[in-house]
């Protein structure tokens, strides 16, 4: 039956109190003290401590969680920015020393061979890692670059165009490169990317200065460069990055020809000479692009229903995040670009970001952002906050997987039958032709790391080189070389979350395997879903995929494998 589940709330805290506050290092610091002067003194009893330093790491971690959500969701307001900054760059390092000597102080304990239970062994393996990385010096490196990374979304936040006399963000400009007259189409383009061209030279000097503080951080810890120092931090146990080099010539060999088979069917459809990159959007057939919703409130009540209709605990995971607030999903000036499902580890209920313009694309990102969610709420009851710290590997399999499984509750977003029928095409092709990006943004940042000292000409010139790799001729590019560039200023992950993007490609493959179960057994695949999902992270990657029904595996004769028996489905 429907209903709101259960979230904790500060009452339910045994260790810090109720009205506990973290608006200075004075206010943290003595709970940290208290956690370095406990003397566990039995296997219980450093459980018990264990689970003390989670729930003060949790609720700090909430607390700058609402400060980057309120943040990016109005980044016009300097007032938000501070308090995201000042918690960056006061608070954050006044603790990053005490939790190394947190870390120490457990593995150090003499009961710590005692903790061979479920999640601790996996654990423990990232607080080892985390003690080989941290560096004093490195503290104020990694402050300074929170804040460059802020300024990327107020750079990219303010960005937007004039047309036939309104302002629009870049999104809602972009669903102008739908539309079917192409003279429209080209003119919008080339505003996008000339409003992008004026910021240009800012991001390439922004990601200069963060590469430069990036490749310090590394060498701080000991590492050649920050791509081997980001394998250890992002706890890469169980592929290298030669595997992923691997990845890349794997999409190449039996991605790329169906990426450009389709782009070919593009042009002929279309009946063009030849692509240009503002004919990538409209559909080919001549159809009026596909309207899933009209407004941001029905886009989730839809999203809801769909859910209940796939497991009705699916559906209750959004009703309850609906009835906290945790929702902003329209587009508008001043809000920061993208899109992200934010877990709150200590209440529990996650909040949903997105900028919906009515587009197709959004019912997307709506279902992928959801089954973020719902993997929040799975993973909620486990005991310790790291055991909820899932590697995007598995977190995207989440995600990716639900854009899949939700496509047979679509009827509800579009009730014409052709309509359907094309959406879940769509949505099976795209599911192919995001490989390729994945490929070249992972090789991107794989060259920028390893290169640390090059010039922005030498990065530009790698960046078309990588890019004329993984798309398609046919795509026109050529024709707009001065525009190349942009298209990797674009991708906030690059600013952001370094290196982290890998992931997608490796989760997209999972994805296309539990889609594989649910179409040979509709229960069986939901249930391998759920039991993954509600593992957390207390089992290694191949067990946590082994737990859902599939391997994990992005070799080449695997992905020829899933291309050959999903991807006829479409």
């Amino acid at each position: 039956m429907a209903g709101l589940l259960k979230v904790k709330t500060a009452a339910d805290r045994r260790f810090i109190p109720v009205d506990f506050q973290a608006e200075s290092p004075e206010q943290v610091l003595p709970w940290y003290e208290k956690l370095l002067n406990a003397s566990p003194d039995s296997p219980d009893t450093l459980v018990a401590w264990l689970e003390q330093w989670s729930e003060l790491d949790a609720a700090l971690d909430e607390d700058l969680a609402w400060r980057y959500i309120r943040m990016t969701c109005n980044t016009t307001d300097p007032a938000l920015s501070a308090r995201y900054e000042q918690f960056v760059g006061e608070i954050y390092p006044a603790i990053a020393p005490l939790e190394d000597q947190l870390n120490r102080k457990l593995l150090a304990s003499p009961f710590l061979n005692d903790l061979q239970r479920e999640g601790y062994e996996v654990m423990l393996r990232g607080i080892r890692a985390a003690v080989a990385l941290y560096r004093e010096e490195n503290i104020p490196l990694q402050a300074a670059l929170k804040k460059l990374e802020s300024q990327y979304g107020q750079i990219a936040g303010a960005m937007a165009i004039e047309h036939d006399g309104q302002e629009l963000t870049m999104q809602q400009a972009a669903q102008l490169l739908k539309s079917d007259d192409r003279n429209l189409r080209e003119l919008v383009f080339n505003k996008i990317q000339e409003r992008r061209k004026k910021d240009e030279d800012q991001l390439d000097d922004l990601l200069s200065e963060m590469i430069r503080l990036r490749h310090q951080v590394a060498v701080n810890a000991g590492f050649a460069n920050y791509r081997d120092y980001m394998f250890v931090a992002l706890g890469r146990y169980d592929y290298t990055p030669e595997d992923c080099f691997r990845f890349h010539e794997s999409v190449e060999k039996h991605i790329m020809p169906l990426v450009r088979a389709q782009s070919e069917e593009r042009r002929s459809l279309m009946g063009l000479e030849s692509l240009r990159p503002w004919d990538l959007k409209p559909e080919p057939d001549g159809l009026p692009p596909l309207r899933p919703f009209e407004t941001a409130d029905e886009l989730l009540s839809k999203t809801i229903q769909a859910f209940d209709n796939l497991d009705p605990y699916f559906g209750d995971c959004l009703r309850t995040m609906e009835h906290l607030g945790h929702f902003d999903l329209s587009s508008r000036k001043g809000k920061a670009p993208g899109g992200y499902n934010y877990p709150l580890l200590e209440t529990g209920a996650p909040f949903i970001f997105m900028n919906a313009t009515a587009d197709f694309r959004d019912l997307e990102t709506m279902v992928h952002e959801g089954g973020h969610a719902i993997h929040s709420f799975l993973s909620q009851p486990l005991r310790l906050k790291a055991f909820k710290a899932t590697p995007m590997e598995i977190a995207e399999v989440a995600s990716m997987a639900m854009e899949l499984l939700s496509m047979e509750q679509w009827h509800l977003f579009f009730p014409n039958e052709d309509d359907l029928a094309r959406a879940r095409k769509k949505q099976l092709k795209g599911t192919l032709s995001i490989l390729p990006w994945i490929a070249v943004v992972d090789a991107f940042q794989h060259w920028l790391y390893t290169n640390p000292i090059h010039s922005v000409e030498e990065r530009r010139a790698i960046w078309k080189q990588l890019f004329h790799r993984f798309t398609p001729e046919t795509d026109g590019w050529n024709a707009v070389p001065e525009y190349l560039n942009l298209q990797w200023q674009a991708q906030l992950h690059i600013f952001e979350v370094p290196f982290y993007y890998i992931e997608y490609g490796i989760a997209q493959l999972g994805s296309l395997a539990l889609y594989r179960e649910y179409l040979r057994d509709r229960t069986q695949g939901l249930e391998g879903y759920k039991k993954a999902l509600s593992l957390g992270y207390t089992r290694p990657l191949p067990e946590l995929y082994q737990a859902a029904g599939i391997r994990f595996d992005f070799s080449a004769d695997y992905i020829a494998e899933l291309v050959e028996e999903v991807f006829p489905t479409a």
